[in-house]
């Protein structure tokens, strides 16, 4: 019953062990568990042994100082943090891109939009339909794990709208759009939801769905066409995986458009026909498995990414798909005493945890600020009420991962690094910090700056796994900037007010609204009160935003382009 070779014991005799120690040192046993016990306690409470700091407001030179670590870390020529394997990190990019729109750090600016240049041109991104794998085997982005996450795109979605809302660069606006597109096209479900993943292998062959060979592009694209297709995308007979070709463009097109005598628009709309191309013909192939599993928390972040991207670009289509996956999952998940976690065939399944509850607050926030539809934030509210009822210890007020009447475990959990989606922790202060700014309530303001404070060590030695919290302790050290948007959604001239509410990056911003002439019928639920909307009235019966900091307003706008010009003299920080 011994492996002989290795030495190992079998389970058996694993088992016979422990039933023996159980019998003749049973005190030991018990002693020797308690100690473990002890451990995992101390250990749940702070991740580096000592006690966490109590009260008191966050450190502002945090966000500073774990952005200069973040950017010695960087691949100075592929983008990225460190070297192979190297994964997106969204997160990390995020809190970058913060750094640059509170701060003015153009190095932080200059390393995000390195990397998410990189990434788009590489491999790991699938060209013909937009979407993300989930990491690179290689520094350059190239070779793939061919996985596709819902989170991975859904994370990466907001970040390349962000780059594009701070740059106006045109290509990080086609990547986002890109991406969701990927998304409705894929991954969603016909109820609306979005499904978890696809895998990485078809046809008994990882990443097959994915590859090419200069044969397969010949027989689908006239001569010309191939030639400068294959010419761009690096197609070689050698190939660069395993025989074949993952299509990626490692030279500069406008370069290629000059050597070839052609206007860059015109190789651009060459390129897009023959993708449309290759696409529908790799839709004929053997399709890697797609998980149908139902998350709450992905698609949480899906929801906030249609929300946030339709409401920035006008996009109703995006904003509609946000609003009907929003409205089926409250239906959908919810079920004895709280959020649940998954719906696989067709059942809501395990009870929720702090991720699923505080993410969906997170995402129909989003959707408020979308479509100033007052149930999201009445849902919002209820879901921050949920964290607080079920997910924080009393005693010594932490947040963990499973609710207080969910399965007895050892310990409950507590994981606040973003792995790799962003923490349940950082998830619930940014919606305290959310709700707070946007109600008018310090209490919740206080309880997000208490979370920063507590895991502000860690957050100092190890900044890439809390890029979400990092984002958070920078937005807590900026004044808040609220919009309120008087008017009701489908009035052309309040619909361009919000947009325009909408278009630039401003991450301390919140925004609510609606017309007091009509008071929402959708939602049983009574919209909280917030002192922006308090006298709030549409101007000479025209619809109006009003601009605040600190809850001190200027006058207000009637037109976008009023409203531009005040955003746009937006104090430094905000």
């Amino acid at each position: 019953l011994r492996d002989a070779d290795r030495g190992r014991e079998t389970i058996r005799e694993v088992l016979a062990g422990a039933a023996e120690a159980w019998k003749r040192r049973r005190g030991d046993v018990l002693g020797a568990a308690a100690r473990i016990r002890g451990f995992l306690v101390a250990s749940n409470v702070s991740a580096d042994g000592k006690p966490p700091p109590e009260g008191g407001s966050p450190d502002p030179g945090l966000p500073a100082r774990a952005a200069r670590r973040l950017l010695a870390a960087v691949d100075p020529v592929h983008g990225g943090i460190g070297r192979a394997p190297k994964f997106p990190q969204p997160e990390v990019l995020g809190f970058l891109l913060d750094r640059h729109a509170l701060a003015g750090e153009e190095d932080a600016l200059a390393a995000a939009l390195l990397t998410l240049r990189a990434m788009a041109r590489g491999g790991i991104r699938d060209q013909l339909a937009g979407g993300f794998h989930r990491y690179a085997v290689d520094e350059r982005w190239l070779v793939p794990h061919f996985e596709k996450m819902l989170y991975d795109n859904a994370l990466l979605a907001q970040v390349y709208l962000r780059a594009f809302q701070l740059t106006g660069e045109g290509w990080l606006e086609e990547v986002c759009r890109g991406i969701l597109d990927d998304l409705l096209d894929d991954f969603r479900s016909p109820e609306g939801g979005f499904y978890t993943a696809r895998d990485a292998d078809s046809e008994g062959e990882e990443g097959r769905f994915y590859l090419w060979t200069p044969g397969e592009v010949a027989a689908l694209l006239p001569e010309a066409e191939a030639r400068l297709f294959s010419r761009c995308y690096d197609i070689s007979e050698e190939g660069n995986f395993e025989g074949r070709n993952i299509l990626h463009l490692p030279h500069n097109l406008a370069g290629i458009a000059r050597s070839e005598g052609i206007a860059p628009g015109e190789l651009e709309a060459r390129l897009r026909a023959s993708r449309a191309v290759l696409k529908r013909a790799r839709s004929g192939r053997e399709a890697p498995f797609r998980d149908e599993k139902i998350l709450a928390s992905w698609n949480a972040l899906a929801i906030r990414a249609f929300a946030e991207a339709g409401a920035a670009l006008g996009e109703e289509s995006y904003l509609g798909t946000a609003e009907r996956g929003a409205a089926w999952l409250l239906a959908a998940l919810p079920a004895g005493g709280g959020l649940r976690h998954q719906i696989s065939g067709g059942k809501a399944e395990v009870p929720g945890f702090l991720d699923d509850v505080a993410g969906l607050g997170n995402a129909l926030l989003s959707v408020h600020e979308a479509t100033l539809g007052g149930r999201w934030l009445a849902a919002a509210v209820h879901l921050d009420l949920e964290v607080e009822a079920r997910f924080r210890d009393g005693g010594t007020g932490l947040l963990h991962d499973t609710p207080s009447d969910g399965e007895a475990l050892l310990i409950r959990p507590r994981e606040v690094t973003d792995n790799p989606v962003p923490s349940g922790t950082a998830l619930a202060a940014e919606l305290r910090m959310r709700l707070g700014r946007l109600l008018g309530d310090p209490g919740r303001i206080q309880a997000a700056e208490a979370i920063v404070t507590r895991e502000a060590r860690a957050m100092e030695a190890g900044p890439s796994a809390f890029g979400r919290l990092l984002s958070v302790a920078g937005r807590l050290a900026a004044p808040p900037v609220e919009i309120a948007v008087i008017g009701r959604r489908g009035d052309p001239a309040a619909d361009a007010l919000l947009r325009e509410a909408h278009r630039p990056f401003l991450p301390t911003r919140v925004i609510t609204g609606g017309d007091p002439g009509h008071p929402e019928d959708d939602t049983a639920d009574p919209v909280p009160d917030t002192p922006l909307l308090e006298g709030r009235r549409p101007v000479d019966g025209r619809p109006a935003a009003f601009v605040c900091v600190n809850f001190a307003c200027g006058l207000p706008a009637t037109d976008p382009g009023t409203l531009r010009e005040q955003l746009d003299r937006m104090p430094p920080g905000a």
